[in-house]
């Protein structure tokens, strides 16, 4: 449902002076169709990264669409059978609880319209027109779905499940998870532009990151830069990853699970900050870009434990910002 590659936003350090007796370690690779980038702070000699390859490998077995043998696509393809494991469970349930306070904007049982528009890995539809979205949307809505004793009950067998925006969040929260337990305070997991960070980094101050403006050109500037107090964030955004029908007309990665059409809106990009874990903010700044820009602000005044700073078009085609009232630089 969506990718925050494609509103990346980029680790800033400065460089003040080395008060800390701790050493900054640094581990990149590749995870889950994306990359990541961890920094934490240690004095240990432990070597997480083999750890972490099994994380990894774990939530894919778990929860990703693109590996025809995960628990996610055999129930997906109709399987009963399978008992989920605890993190499918934790993901199943985070998805129930903001599906509900979203009043629906976000919701993974969304993968048969995220296919049928082609942003998935099954094949897409093609000449959708109101009929087959309007039969399609019969299979869309967490309350058709339920877990109980590990196994997953659905409604109807067509029902697809697609936890991407929720995804990279969890992932990041597995793997601060990590850290925490061998004692690791100060730490900043970055996947796919989604973040986790906890203390301070190398020069004792709270991790800074920049949030970039959504430029199409492919230049690169800030929006603003902001300091993660114990406190997770995760940008979405539809400006990038698009597709162009032959007449002109745009369809965007975000499916509005009310109407299952794909069409841009006002909001460019969303990021969501809270102390939270990232699968949360992960899944409501998915919910921001289906909401639209209104809608975002009033569900903000609603949820000051959350923070946003929003990117948008206004009616002369200027690009502006929003920060909720909480929101710091």
């Amino acid at each position: 449902m969506k990718n925050a590659l494609y509103i990346l936003i980029l680790i800033v350090f400065f460089s003040c002076s080395d008060n800390n007796s701790l050493e900054l370690k640094t581990l990149q690779g590749d995870a889950i169709g994306t990359t990541f980038s961890i920094k934490y702070l240690s004095d240990d000699t432990v070597n997480f990264e083999g750890k972490i390859d099994s994380l990894i490998t774990a939530i894919n077995k778990s929860t990703s669409t693109y590996i025809p043998t995960s628990d996610i696509s055999k129930i997906n393809d109709g399987d009963t059978t399978v008992v989920v494991d605890a993190y499918f469970q934790e993901v199943f349930n985070k998805s129930a609880r903001i599906f509900n306070e979203t009043d629906g904007d976000f919701d993974p049982t969304v993968g048969v319209l995220v296919n049928a528009w082609g942003f998935g890995p099954e094949n897409e539809i093609a000449d959708l027109d109101s009929l087959k979205i309007d039969s399609l949307l019969t299979f869309v809505g967490f309350n058709k779905v339920s877990l109980n004793n590990g196994k997953v009950k659905k409604k109807y067998p067509q029902i697809y499940f697609d936890f991407n925006a929720i995804g990279k969040g969890y992932l990041v929260d597995i793997i601060g998870r990590l850290f925490e337990q061998n004692n690791i305070a100060n730490y900043m997991v970055e996947i796919g532009g989604e973040i986790r960070a906890r203390g301070v980094n190398q020069d004792g101050v709270a991790w800074k990151i920049a949030i970039e403006n959504p430029n199409e050109d492919g230049s690169r500037s800030f929006a603003t830069i902001i300091q993660l107090h114990n406190e997770s964030i995760a940008t979405s955004g539809n400006y990038r990853k698009y597709r162009t029908t032959p007449d002109g007309k745009k369809f965007v990665h975000t499916i509005n699970t009310k109407t299952g059409y794909a069409t841009e809106s006002n909001l460019l990009s969303a990021s969501v900050i809270s102390k939270s874990d990232c699968a949360d903010v992960d899944g409501y700044a998915t919910a921001c870009m289906a909401m639209g820009l209104e809608k975002t602000q009033a569900f903000l005044k609603k949820h000051t434990e959350l923070k946003a700073f929003l990117i948008y078009i206004d009616e002369n085609d200027q690009l502006q910002t929003y920060k909720s009232e909480n929101f710091e630089d």
